[in-house]
């Protein structure tokens, strides 16, 4: 067999040590201690890991936080434990599948018939170096979860966030995005052969372009739009990745893995600091690595290309743009 067909090689696996010692360093707790009470926020695929830790995080801080899950058996157990550690009890469970253009709508309708108010949108949920899936929709499956999903989500809910500014959105996305390249002519791996790597590095660039092209358009509206990388953790993100599937990672890269990457808690700091931070408002538009503004990648900064993706994203996903650069200049075409 190729050692390059292997689901994760030995350089990739040295790689992700380094990052993993990179970030070990240069972590760190949230440093605003601002709270939200009477805030409400949704944060994506908060049933476990980094999104779970977030809900608690900015549960602890007073918000009425909304657990947007698929799975809701998991959703419920994860909104019981949050309440529990947190003593807040508006915490509260949503279905939300990404992978259905159907269900994002019917979360949007019920956000928007329900809540009085939206103040932070934290699209968190993503899938990782998954099998050549699609989803319900048709699109391969880490570019439909990890951005298309989150794409149309935030577009159906930007009146209310408006309407409760000053808002923020933050879109979690990965330094892998340096590794990613827009294949405009094949979005979905239809016609290539399926490199599942480069297909979460193309989502996750995907995620930083749609940050910068919705901060452009949501100029003077009051609301934010930032992404950030938070960095390696234990979490279920890395179970398609191969990480552990030889002898060689178990005994060797493996315990040192584990000794330093970030707990799924301290990987969840990043996500607060965006969303509570008083020094941060009205800062958008940025790429943060941690804790630290960073500049991203060549092509993520590249306004040309965010508008192509917008386009091609909006007509994607059903959700039709007038000629006008305002994000409220938006109307369902279906």
């Amino acid at each position: 067999m190729n050692r390059y067909l292997l689901p994760l090689s030995v350089l990739d696996k040295t790689v992700v040590l380094f990052l993993v010692l990179r970030d070990y360093v240069t972590s760190g707790a949230c440093p605003s201690k601002a709270t939200i009470p009477g805030k409400t926020v949704i944060v994506t695929g908060a049933n476990t890991g980094i999104g779970k830790q977030t809900a608690m995080e900015l549960a602890r801080r007073g918000g009425r936080i909304i657990l947007a899950c698929r799975d809701m058996e998991k959703c419920e157990a994860a909104a019981k434990d949050i309440r529990r550690e947190t003593l807040n009890h508006h915490v509260h469970a949503r279905h939300l599948d990404l992978a259905s253009l159907k269900s994002v709508r019917e979360f949007a309708s019920k956000i928007i018939e329900e809540e009085e108010r939206l103040d932070v949108l934290v699209n968190n949920a993503a899938v990782m170096r998954c099998p050549h899936w699609t989803t319900e929709d048709g699109f391969e499956m880490q570019f439909g979860v990890n951005y298309l999903g989150h794409f149309l989500l935030t577009n159906l809910l930007l009146d209310k966030l408006k309407a409760s500014a000053p808002s923020r959105v933050i879109n979690l996305s990965s330094l892998a995005h340096v590794a990613g390249h827009m294949d405009f002519d094949d979005l979905n791996w239809q016609t290539r052969t399926y490199n599942t790597k480069a297909a979460y590095c193309q989502s996750k660039l995907a995620v930083v372009l749609f940050t910068k092209e919705l901060s452009r358009r949501l100029q003077g509206s009051g609301v934010t739009a930032n992404a950030l990388h938070p960095g390696v953790a234990r979490t279920e993100l890395g179970r398609h990745t191969g990480m552990h599937s030889s002898t060689f990672s178990n005994f060797t890269l493996g315990p040192i893995f584990w000794l330093l990457v970030k707990s799924p808690q301290l990987a969840a700091q990043p996500s607060t600091y965006l969303a509570v931070a008083e020094e941060l408002r009205g800062i958008s538009g940025k790429y943060f690595d941690g804790l630290r503004e960073k500049a991203p990648a060549p092509e993520a900064e590249d306004e040309e290309v965010a508008r192509r993706l917008w386009a091609e994203s909006a007509r994607l996903v059903g959700l039709e743009t007038s000629r006008g650069s305002s994000a409220g200049e938006q109307s369902l075409s279906r």
